[in-house]
């Protein structure tokens, strides 16, 4: 479905990350969810720095994207916004009381569970690679995340979505799983590989791909540059 100024529905999402950022934002779950429902939605874009303002904190109080509006609904928390779409339009929730308890339960540990691993990687990676301590805390971290992945499979085990059709809760173990493709993490666990890989070939994602790709038309803040050049000259003296 098109991005529509006039949709009675309002996403946030930024005008400007990082290029190791780019197609992981949040907004883009959101973004996904609304084209398996088939429902146009509106983009509010934000320049770094005004999602921290008063303004957007009123709709999110951490100061965080993605949001979502919808008459005099205000929802933060892509989990909850995925959920909130699900529930309200048709695409992603299966019919009967039992399945949609457990396309709930994905949703959670995709959140609970898998994503804090993955994320503490991500910051021993990205945010503090050249911290002293990230080096040593990498491997722990790795381990956890591989244990996490072994169990997932386990439980999918041939079958190509949990707990029967695509539902919000493939959508965000997905999405999540998506963070490492390509760090050599989901090489052991090779029906998850295929499992990203079917999910991210849906119509509905690679729409909303393309979508929160084109919204990043932004400039970075000021000092960006500064600190990323600081940034590679203390990775240079760790390593």
């Amino acid at each position: 479905m098109p991005v529509d100024p006039e949709a009675a529905i309002t996403i946030t999402a930024f005008d400007w990350v990082p290029d190791f950022a780019r197609g992981q934002v949040r907004d883009l779950r959101v973004r996904w969810a609304l084209e398996e429902a088939g429902q146009d939605y509106a983009v509010r874009l934000l320049s770094q720095g005004q999602q921290k303002e008063a303004a957007h904190r009123a709709l999110q109080p951490f100061g965080q994207v993605p949001t979502y509006e919808e008459g005099d609904l205000a929802l933060f928390e892509s989990g909850a916004i995925v959920w909130h779409v699900a529930e309200r339009f048709p695409g992603l929730m299966p019919a009967g009381p039992a399945e949609r308890s457990r396309a709930l339960e994905w949703l959670l540990a995709a959140l609970n569970t898998v994503e804090p691993p993955v994320m503490d990687r991500a910051q021993m990676t990205i945010f503090e690679a050249a911290e002293p301590w990230a080096a040593p805390r990498l491997p722990g971290i790795e381990e956890r995340i591989a244990e996490r992945l072994q169990d997932a499979s386990d439980r999918l085990g041939s079958a190509d979505w949990y707990g029967g059709g695509f539902s919000a809760g493939d959508l965000m173990m997905a999405s999540v799983l998506r963070i490492i493709e390509g760090t050599g993490l989901l090489d052991a666990v090779p029906n998850l590989a295929a499992y990203v890989a079917r999910a991210t070939e849906r119509p509905a994602f690679r729409q909303a791909l393309a979508d929160h790709m084109a919204g990043f038309t932004g400039h970075p803040p000021p000092g960006f540059d500064e600190w990323m050049a600081e940034r590679r000259a203390k990775q240079g003296e760790l390593a």
